[in-house]
């Protein structure tokens, strides 16, 4: 059993909701018992998790020091194990994407999965080696969509990318020196786009998978943009795009 703790109202609450088999034990701050927290404990109680009333020392402990708000969740990351084709195969629309090669901050991680969440991307893709999980940090940062949005992680990022061309999805890599910029990047079909790490970018093997690399025009004195943010534009571009093309 893959066990691990997360707190806060947004992550717990979307947890209990999206994976209710995972928690396996919810702990609430005795002192707050206001309305928030007993419509959580109802909520955990109804799918038969233990409820424990704890001092904020015990909170304080199980959070590790993060901001629990009063509450945290054990749960069975095991249980929330979701495949690419899982997310897939269940889809009535084009596929949206998003693949994370090698981000190992959690605060970039829980940033990207909320943008994405936000953006209605059906699925985040990660390789499993030198790529940060969904840690408690990770979720709180995410509030909450780190337990709503599919994240995956995969074992050869390069053969998912290829499996993801067989599936006619098309893969934008962003990269500062691509000839095509995101203004002039018109795609409203099946997409996935690329995101390289915190520091060097795309790994060699990811940046010759992809059909296209697209950069983000900057027109300030900055260089360079954190790889939340550079999701999140790259991503509202896509959703733009698609909005409008149904309402053509």
């Amino acid at each position: 059993m893959d066990q691990k703790v997360i707190h806060g109202f947004h992550a717990v609450t979307s947890r209990l909701k999206r994976f209710p088999d995972s928690v396996l034990e919810l702990y609430l701050n005795a002192a707050r018992m206001d309305q928030r927290s007993k419509d959580l404990a109802r909520l955990a109680e109804g799918q038969g998790c233990k409820v424990h009333l704890v001092d904020i020392k015990r909170l304080d402990g199980l959070a590790a020091g993060g901001r629990h708000q009063g509450v945290a969740a054990l749960i069975d990351a095991g249980k929330s194990y979701i495949t690419v084709d899982d997310v897939l195969d269940d889809l009535d629309e084009p596929p949206f994407l998003l693949v994370l090669d090698g981000i190992t901050d959690p605060h970039n991680l829980g940033a990207c999965l909320r943008v994405a969440d936000a953006m209605g991307v059906h699925a985040v893709i990660a390789p499993k080696d030198k790529s940060v999980g969904i840690t408690a940090t990770v979720s709180k940062v995410a509030c909450g969509a780190a337990e709503v949005i599919p994240y995956v992680m995969v074992t050869n990022l390069a053969r998912t990318l290829r499996e993801l061309q067989e599936r006619e999805i098309w893969i934008a890599g962003t990269a500062g020196e691509a000839d095509t910029d995101l203004h002039h990047f018109n795609h409203t079909g099946p997409l996935a786009w690329v995101m390289g790490n915190e520091g060097d970018g795309m790994r060699r093997l990811t940046r010759e998978h992809c059909d296209v690399l697209v950069s983000i025009p900057m027109f300030g004195s900055v260089e360079s943009l954190n790889v939340s943010v550079a999701s999140g534009i790259v991503l509202a571009e896509t959703r733009r795009q698609r909005v409008m093309a149904t309402r053509a």
